[in-house]
């Protein structure tokens, strides 16, 4: 008889339910218990960093870029994906899964389905290779250059809910780096979720957004994409709230008339880094 793993069920189990995530993630906001729920089994100790794609990045801090830089040096970091590369070069054990759980889930055709998420740490040694395959450093940045190259942001950190639907342990060994597509990635839920929950995701230090109105046709694209719903479109034009931006960078990624630019000051990586080291052990 053949073996029916814990993986393959859950797959199955969030295939079925995954038009569900937006009504799930409400519930935390309408009830203190469920939110203490919700919290406890899916986001407990939980830390995670938005991360813009490059190609959203339209204007870099003045300072001089070197060719061939190391980025597994802080001082070398330019770009905002050259932080998980610096990761990955840290990291001993890696995988990356074979398919997008999200875009899978949802047969998306906009986006590569076969580009999954990357894990770290000695917890991915209990990951069913059925469903994975182990990498380099240099091959896993290789495909973080490919997720760039398809728009896609990045979202690392310590996801509790990775271990549950994978049911691998322990949780503080296993660094998630998911890969996201603005229509299908289930951190779409981020404005669905309590507070207490979302005070758990970071804006990436030194990500700014900058809006010319003038240029601005309101077209409601960024508003389209937004993963944190902070943009509205009034009076024909877009308004950002930057008080609930989490800096995704979707907007200056999709913006026709290149209206809203993402800006990134490199400052505070190293917070970045030791944020990282205190929630995981890679």
């Amino acid at each position: 008889m053949r073996r029916i793993r814990y993986i393959d069920v859950s797959i199955a189990l969030v295939k079925r339910i995954f038009h569900l995530r937006f009504m799930v993630a409400g519930w935390s906001r309408k009830s203190r218990v469920m939110d203490k729920i919700i919290k406890k089994t899916l986001f407990e100790h939980d830390g995670t960093y938005f991360i813009p794609s490059n190609s959203s990045v339209k204007n870099i801090s003045s300072q001089t870029i070197t060719m061939n830089y190391d980025v597994s040096k802080p001082d070398m970091i330019v770009m905002p994906s050259d932080i998980i590369k610096s990761v990955l070069n840290k990291a001993e054990d890696i995988v990356i899964m074979n398919k997008c759980l999200c875009r899978n889930s949802t047969e998306c055709n906009d986006y590569p389905r076969d580009l999954g998420c990357i894990f770290l740490g000695k917890t991915t040694k209990k990951i069913s290779r059925k469903h994975c395959r182990e990498v380099t450093s240099a091959e896993a940045i290789e495909h973080i250059d490919k997720c760039n190259d398809a728009g896609l942001i990045h979202i690392m950190g310590r996801n509790r809910m990775d271990s549950v639907w994978m049911g691998v342990r322990p949780e503080d060994e296993l660094l998630t780096i998911c890969n996201c597509c603005p229509c299908c990635c289930l951190w779409r839920v981020y404005p669905n979720l309590s507070d207490t929950i979302q005070n758990d995701f970071y804006k990436l230090p030194g990500v700014s957004i900058e809006l010319d109105i003038d240029e601005c046709v309101g077209c409601g694209k960024c508003e389209e994409v937004c993963f944190a719903k902070c943009i509205s479109i009034e009076n024909s034009k877009a308004k950002i709230d930057e008080d609930v931006c989490i800096g995704c960078g979707q907007c200056s990624n999709n913006c026709p008339t290149n209206a809203i630019k993402l800006i990134y000051n490199k400052e505070n990586v190293e917070s970045v880094f030791e944020k990282i080291d205190s929630l995981v052990k890679i």
